[in-house]
Parts: structure tokens; C-alpha cells; sequence
């Protein structure tokens, strides 16, 4: 797969660090994992969030095309996993553009949002607003630690199971989900727990965050050294956390050597585009510590920054804890397991019907790699996949209107097939 040039300029021009935190709280880890487990099933998930969950319009400005609620209500996720959710983000708000005159029916796309894109404006001017012109199609829009990534897939996942039933009260139909880049992935989780057919359209994602973060663009964003720091010194990570991981596909961490060969690859790629962050050392077992047995150093390996103690013992410790020659990989390891963990979509129930998703992919897509990892093909057999030319950059600015062909396309398909679910 060739990988965009645009996409690796455009991410070395912002300046911003992923999971500045570190991981999150061991504790919070956990009870996320033991949630998703309960998630990741729809059949356990079918009352978690009634059919009246209660939603609120709080206020209604009048356009010339449309009207533009604006509403909120209680994030579900705060019911099930209390205090997980920072305070700000207990009340989920969101923005509802509803077109003066309807073309045919009443259909609804909930617009998931992306990395970065914290407000409205974005996807109401790039995409709400033309679809109501196009199509008369009314619209919904709604990372300091990794942990908060998953919280906020949980969170989203649950609140868009109360937004579609607030929407079907309402008599709006048909309703679909989108969301571009990382909107996308959450778009695709949140369908994976409706349990009826409904019109899916992932723009710029694919099968799992893991890749994103380990051997995309944005793994040069990701703040490793604070990352290695906690993993080598709470001990939590390695011998609880990590217990904790199911998934086990084909595409699992225990694929190693290809996501060692997957980051040379990017390494050698950023590599081109000027200097950053300072490459990493790796080294051969016979390098290390000759007590630290060949298979232990698969999962322990070690780096060279040691903080030193004054007793012997003390100094022993430390350097196996901090002085891992390939600590960074083993990091990258545990990073590709949690995400998968969290994000990836075989983790999850499939689809009621998958003749109704439309992914849209860039063939070049430095920020979402797909190499190494399961397609969504292979998850979602019956799924479309349409390939832009170009980059994620390009095609975010530049191919909105596929994007919502795309989304015609699907709501199309669903009302032939489905002319009778209301």
C-alpha cells in the first residue's frame, strides 16, 4: 500500500501530543475492558438503554433552509460505569439540522465526529448543510489518556443507541450512521449494537484504532516516552492489564514481527520528510542482560535510560524495570493490544445487515493504515468498500460529495430493501 506524502507533511506541521497522560488509570482500564464485554455483544446490550431515554431540545435557531435544534441529555455510559466519564462530558450534547421541507420521507444521519473536530461547525458546513440541499436529509453531530479513547467509544456507542431511539419516537426514518476518520470508527461500533438492519457509512476509517496509533502518521504524535515510562515502572500493565485482552485474531499483538516491520516501514517514511523524533534503538537479545532468559526478553525487553538507586539489589531492579533495550516496541505491543481490545470491530457483534455499509477508504491513507490488520471485509462479509484515490488529508478536503453519495447510496439501498421498518 503506498502511503500519501501530503498526509505525512500535513502531520508534521501540527505540533499537538496524543495521551500526554499516559495510559489512564489501571483501575479505569479495567472496568472499560469488563464493560466492553458486555457491549461487544448486542444481545446483552438490548435493554441497557430503554426505547424512552429521555432527550432534550434546549434551543431552536430558524435558517432559510433549515432549523437547528440544539439538545442533550444524560450520557448511559455514567448509569453503567459511574465516574468514568470526566464531569464535562456526563451531559452529551449534540446539534439536530432539520430541513424546512422534506423530499421524500423523514430520514436522519447521525454524523459522528472525528479527531479534533470538538464542535459543530465542521461537520454542518461540510456536510450537514449540503445534504439538506441535496437530499433533504437531516443531520446529528455529536485525548489526554489512551483510557479516554475508550471511554469515549463506550460512551458514543450508548448515546447513540438513546439519539436513534429518541429519533424513532419522533417518526423520523430512515436513520443511518457516518462519521469521518476516527467519527468513522465510532460510527461503526455504534451500529454493531442497533439490532435492526441500518444504513452504515465509515468515511476515512477501517477495522481497528490499533493501527492508527502504532504504525500510522499519528503514532509520531503519540507521546512514548511518557507511555514506556509507566509501563516499565507500574508493573499493572504487563502482569494485570494484559490478562485482560480477548481478542485473538489473526491480526492479534501476538503478530509481532509484522508490527515491528510495519513500524520500520513508517519510521523509514516520516524519516523523509526532515527530522523528528530520534530513531529507535533496537537490540538483539545477546545486547541485554545475559540473566534475562531469550523468552522472557519477547515480552520484558529493555532501554538504556536507567534511573539508579544506591544498593546493588536497588540497581538490579531498576534496570530491569526502565533499561529495557526494546521497551518502546514492547509499549507499541501493549498500545496494539488495548486498542484492539477497545476498537477493533471482530471484538464486536456484526452488523444486523451488512449489505447496508459503505466504507469509503483512501488508497493512500498515511493516518489509517491498513496493512497488517483484518479488513473489514473479511469482518463484515456483504460490505462496500470504496477506494479514493489520494491520501486522508486530500480526501477529507477535497471528496465531501463522495462522502455523501456514499450516504444517498445506503439510505437508497435500505429503503429498497426495507420499505416496511419503521
Amino acid at each position: 500500500m503506498g502511503v500519501s506524502r501530503l498526509d505525512v507533511f500535513y502531520r508534521r506541521l501540527l505540533l499537538s501530543k496524543l495521551f500526554i497522560g499516559g495510559w489512564g488509570k489501571p483501575e479505569d482500564l479495567k472496568r472499560i475492558f469488563e464493560f466492553r464485554k458486555i457491549i461487544g455483544d448486542r444481545d446483552q446490550c438490548k435493554t441497557l438503554v430503554s426505547q424512552d431515554y429521555p432527550v432534550y431540545i434546549n434551543k431552536t435557531e430558524e435558517h432559510s433552509d433549515c432549523h437547528i435544534h440544539e439538545g442533550y441529555f444524560i450520557s448511559p455510559l455514567e448509569h453503567f460505569v459511574p465516574g468514568i466519564l470526566p464531569p464535562e462530558a456526563v451531559k452529551a450534547r449534540f446539534q439536530f439540522l432539520v430541513p424546512k421541507r422534506w423530499q421524500k420521507d423523514r430520514p436522519v444521519c447521525i454524523h459522528l465526529a472525528g479527531t479534533g473536530d470538538h464542535f459543530f461547525w465542521r461537520r454542518r458546513t461540510l456536510m450537514a448543510r449540503p445534504m439538506i440541499k441535496e437530499a433533504g436529509m437531516a443531520s446529528r453531530s455529536c485525548l489526554k489518556n489512551v483510557s479516554d479513547l475508550f471511554v469515549m467509544g463506550g460512551a458514543l456507542i450508548l448515546e447513540s443507541t438513546a439519539l436513534l431511539h429518541w429519533l424513532k419516537r419522533e417518526g423520523y426514518w430512515p436513520l443511518g450512521m457516518t462519521g469521518i476518520s476516527m467519527g468513522g470508527y465510532m460510527a461503526s461500533l455504534a451500529v454493531t449494537n442497533w439490532p435492526k438492519p441500518i444504513p452504515l457509512i465509515p468515511c476515512l476509517s477501517w477495522s481497528t484504532a490499533s493501527s492508527v496509533f502504532t504504525t500510522g502518521v499519528l503514532s509520531r504524535a503519540v507521546n512514548w516516552a511518557q507511555l514506556e515510562q509507566q509501563y516499565a515502572v507500574n508493573s499493572v500493565y504487563e502482569e494485570e492489564i494484559i490478562q485482560l485482552l480477548q481478542y485473538c485474531g489473526a491480526d492479534s499483538i501476538k503478530m509481532g514481527p509484522e508490527l515491528v516491520k510495519n513500524m520500520d516501514c513508517v519510521e523509514h517514511l516520516l524519516s523523509l520528510s526532515g527530522p523528528g523524533r530520534a530513531p529507535v534503538t533496537r537490540f538483539s537479545s545477546s545486547e541485554a542482560d545475559p540473566e534475562i532468559s531469550a523468552p522472557q526478553l519477547n515480552h520484558l525487553c529493555f532501554s538504556s535510560n536507567c534511573c539508579v538507586n544506591t544498593s546493588a539489589l536497588e540497581k538490579k531492579r531498576d534496570f530491569t524495570k526502565c533499561c529495557r533495550p526494546s521497551l518502546h516496541q514492547e509499549s507499541i505491543g501493549f498500545m496494539k493490544g488495548v486498542m484492539d481490545e477497545c476498537t477493533h470491530m471482530a471484538n464486536f457483534s456484526v452488523p444486523v445487515d451488512t449489505s447496508l455499509i459503505i466504507v469509503v477508504q483512501a488508497k493512500e491513507d498515511a493516518y489509517v493504515p491498513r496493512t497488517g490488520v483484518l479488513s473489514l471485509q473479511e469482518i463484515w462479509p456483504g460490505c462496500e468498500v470504496r477506494y479514493l484515490k489520494g491520501g486522508h488529508i486530500s480526501a477529507y478536503l477535497f471528496k465531501q460529495r463522495v462522502f455523501r453519495q456514499a450516504i444517498y447510496d445506503a439510505f437508497n439501498r435500505f429503503c429498497l430493501k426495507y420499505p416496511n421498518l419503521h
